[in-house]
């Protein structure tokens, strides 16, 4: 089974399926029909599935061209069967926290489900989805060994290799990201190795499924603290009058020993604030707690918090108090240039803002609408009329589609918690 489905592999008449087409398994969809790979996605989504049967692309960084170049070679589907068709299996499907910080791992139980619904026997299975160590040994190799029936290695190839996407990222992607793969025996590795060789420029192999799991932790475990820990400085150069944005450029001269990070508003997306609390999880089993990821976590869930302060502050300078007040929200993504409100901290500072009868409105010319807490809001234009009521501005989501000179030039107040207006200006804030 191993030499016929790495004989596949190596004359690229090997078929992939991909469970989950959205930022990560789309572009994996790209990667291997730019190879002229035949792929099968799958997602329980019917709305994707109609996008992309007309080559509609929903992911940043896929254009249509791209779907189109690659149609002959990729069939998407809502049909789980069709996945009989894959001679590899990739799951990328999302991994959230519930509300207890727990992980949430029921779309990983939803892929595996069906996945022992197929005759999976000599097929290569890889699980990207970001999880705690163990989970593809403890959860995915146990159930697809049910009953003694079919050994990995043997009857079946398991791996484990983290998804490594920047959404927005003009220089880096699948094909030149170095990929982390890990496999359940050395057969195994072999095989999720080679696949991943046909459109990753770099394959890095590692011992064990374990260790590549704990990879993609420690990437976002390291971002996590280091943000925590500059926001943490931040809130505390505020309260003494420095600048935190010139320290930074300042410490930056120096050419060993100092890595930049950078303060912000809070963190978003569905990795850094998520995935450091899988490893916290894991290691309460472990009769161990991870200081640092629950420290981070606190402080950067408390940056919204430390915003909503500082507007209040602002306004009381303009004899205006948060009640009544119009409040102009600049970006309600999680990071610039692109469209995605996942874990967003401009949802955080809108609801507490409004809590505090704050009047809310927002402008991201990625995001046409939201819907926060229920209620539905539409960006608004910025325009003469609407900038003429506003009593702040606050710039949550550096755009670079925004005109922010537009905004200062009405000597309204502006509080920029990103430093993206580098000048000085008398109605212009930072931390």
């Amino acid at each position: 089974m191993k030499s016929a489905l790495l004989g596949k592999i190596r004359d690229r008449s090997v078929i992939v399926g991909v469970i989950g087409l959205g930022y990560v398994g789309l572009p994996l969809i790209t990667g291997f029909g730019k190879n002229k790979v035949r792929t099968v996605g799958y997602d329980i989504d019917r709305s994707k599935i109609k996008s992309l049967e007309k080559c509609k692309s929903y992911v940043i960084d896929i254009k249509d061209e791209e779907l189109k170049s690659i149609k002959k070679y990729f069939t998407p589907t809502n049909d789980p069967k069709l996945l009989n068709k894959a001679d590899a299996l990739i799951v990328c499907v999302p991994t959230p926290l519930r509300k207890t910080k727990d992980p949430d791992i029921s779309f990983i139980m939803s892929a595996l489900e069906i996945i022992l619904n197929l005759d999976y026997r000599g097929k290569l299975i890889i699980l990207e989805s970001t999880t705690y160590p163990g989970t593809t040994e403890e959860i995915m190799q146990t159930a697809l060994e049910k009953e003694g029936k079919y050994k990995a290695g043997r009857d079946f190839f398991l791996a484990f290799s983290p998804e490594r996407v920047d959404p927005g990222n003009k220089n880096f992607n699948i094909e030149n990201t170095p990929k982390v793969v890990g496999g359940v025996t050395p057969s195994c590795l072999s095989a999720a190795k080679g696949l991943y060789e046909i459109t990753v420029q770099k394959v890095f192999p590692v011992s064990s499924t374990r260790v590549a799991e704990s990879v993609k932790l420690l990437e976002n475990v390291f971002r996590s603290v280091n943000i925590g820990l500059v926001n943490e400085l931040a809130q505390l150069c505020n309260r003494m009058k420095i600048d935190i944005w010139e320290v930074i450029a300042a410490a930056s001269t120096k050419p060993y020993g100092f890595m930049p990070f950078y303060p912000g508003p809070g963190l978003g997306g569905h990795c850094i604030p998520l995935d450091p609390f899988y490893l916290s999880w894991k290691a309460k089993a472990y009769d161990f707690n991870t200081r640092f990821i629950e420290l981070a976590g606190e402080i950067n869930g408390s940056m919204p918090y430390f915003v909503s302060g500082l507007a209040q502050d602002i306004l009381n300078k303009y004899k205006k108090s948060v009640n009544g007040a119009n409040i102009l929200i600049l970006g309600v993504a999680y990071k610039k240039n692109i469209g995605d409100t996942r874990e967003s901290p401009a949802i955080d500072v809108i609801k507490i803002l409004n809590a505090q009868k704050g009047k809310m409105c927002y402008h991201d010319p990625f995001v046409p609408e939201i819907d926060i807490g229920g209620k539905k809001y539409k960006s608004s234009v910025l325009d003469k009329k609407t900038l003429s009521k506003i009593d702040i501005a606050i710039i949550v989501t550096d755009h670079e589609k925004v005109d922010y000179r537009k905004v200062i030039a009405l000597g309204i107040p502006v509080l920029d918690t990103r430093n993206v207006i580098k000048k000085k200006f008398r109605n212009v804030y930072t931390f």
